[in-house]
């Protein structure tokens, strides 16, 4: 096959791609910008290599005319999230999405491989629109776990080193290895409540300071300075003590001070 046509046939997957990981990075802006936890932590794309497309091919004895057909995941999409939870809260969000079609699921999050690897898999198909009109083209989401993720990135590393001729030691120790890291994701969702709170807390501080902070660079301009300066100084002393209640107290207070100044609009 003809390099330029490879390059006509894989640009709308790149496209795909992208628009995928836009959408699903809005997904995470929309939680937090409502200041509600996104069971989405990260996202991000990659596009098959036209070796690894042509090895796939190959192993699986797909004719080169059937590429697009046959192999599903030339598009690819990985979500990450902190629990388990997530994992399915993020299927039953894109199943219910409509610029997308499911065509099929694997949920190897419960029934894992043999090798230890878990993850949850969703062909769809996808519409992008092309200078040639709309083609449809599948892609393959893999959902799981920050821990799911770190393990899956090594095993994959160790099998293209072996070339699927992975010594039994180092299985072992994967596979050890996959127990321990299943271990560490149902710890980590014993105490989901917990962390899920402490991670919202840091949120609604940090929040809180950057505004603090806005406002007394406003205040400047409309105040002495001899009165900023106790304020930004009340400001560091209740920041120091980490009490949070002081801290409300004293948004609110310097809040009300830049609206009776009309200080919040400056820049």
């Amino acid at each position: 096959m003809e390099i330029q046509l490879w390059r006509k046939i894989l640009d709308p997957y790149a496209l795909a791609v992208d628009e995928l990981v836009v959408k699903f990075n809005h997904c995470i802006s929309e939680y937090r910008m409502m200041g509600e936890y996104s069971p989405i932590e990260q996202v991000n794309g990659r596009l098959k290599t036209i070796s690894s497309i042509l090895e796939k091919a190959q192993k699986k004895q797909v004719p080169l005319e059937e590429v697009e057909e046959k192999i599903e995941d030339i598009a690819g999409i990985r979500i990450i999230c902190q629990f388990v939870e997530d994992i399915y809260t993020v299927v039953n969000i894109i199943r219910n999405r409509t610029d997308m079609r499911i065509k099929s699921e694997k949920d190897y999050v419960t029934n894992v491989k043999e090798s230890g690897y878990r993850s949850y898999h969703i062909i769809i198909y996808y519409n992008v629109e092309t200078s040639k009109g709309t083609k449809e083209i599948q892609a393959e989401i893999q959902i799981r776990t920050l821990a799911m993720n770190f393990w899956a990135t090594i095993e994959h590393s160790l099998q293209y080193k072996y070339k699927k001729n992975m010594p039994d030691h180092i299985k072992e120790r994967l596979s050890s290895a996959a127990e321990a890291i299943k271990t560490l994701d149902q710890e980590m969702g014993n105490i989901r409540t917990e962390i899920v709170d402490a991670q919202n807390d840091f949120k609604i501080k940090a929040n809180m300071v950057a505004d603090i902070f806005n406002n007394i660079q406003n205040l400047y301009r409309v105040l002495n300075r001899t009165e900023v300066l106790k304020i930004q100084e009340e400001f560091l002393d209740i920041y120091q003590s980490g009490d949070m209640i002081k801290l409300r107290e004293l948004s609110k207070k310097i809040d009300h001070l830049s609206e009776h100044y009309n200080a919040q609009s400056l820049i």
